[in-house]
């Protein structure tokens, strides 16, 4: 079960790559919202499932700050909201670059909640 677990792990860490990458992309004037969008929309789901796994299999030993996770989770359902609304407004014309920077940051955001509150 480590394995599978550490696999989720790894999809997890491409899921922040994306999104944090696609950020640093879209400062640079690239377009990387559908990248960033499937990004957050991975961490959501892996970091659901990383959660359930911990709890649940106990030959794991893992144990989790609650706390944080929930932290985590508004915060990931903040930046996937940005990002969808950013989407929908490129899609009819409109300039999508606040939400997708406050998509963006709010990833960034995830990610020192991550180094250093877990």
């Amino acid at each position: 079960m480590n394995v599978v677990y550490d696999l989720i792990v790894v999809l997890h860490l491409l899921g922040m790559a994306a999104l944090v990458g696609g950020w640093f992309a879209s400062l640079r004037g690239f377009t990387a919202l559908e990248v960033m969008v499937n990004g957050a929309r991975a961490q959501i789901v892996t970091g659901l499932v990383l959660v359930g796994l911990a709890e649940s299999v106990h030959s794991l030993d893992k144990h989790l700050n609650h706390a944080a996770v929930g932290v985590k989770l508004v915060v990931a359902l903040a930046a996937v909201a940005c990002l969808e609304i950013a989407r929908a407004r490129a899609r009819r014309g409109e300039d999508p670059k606040t939400l997708v920077t406050a998509g963006g940051a709010l990833g960034a955001l995830n990610v020192l909640v991550a180094a250093l509150w877990l």
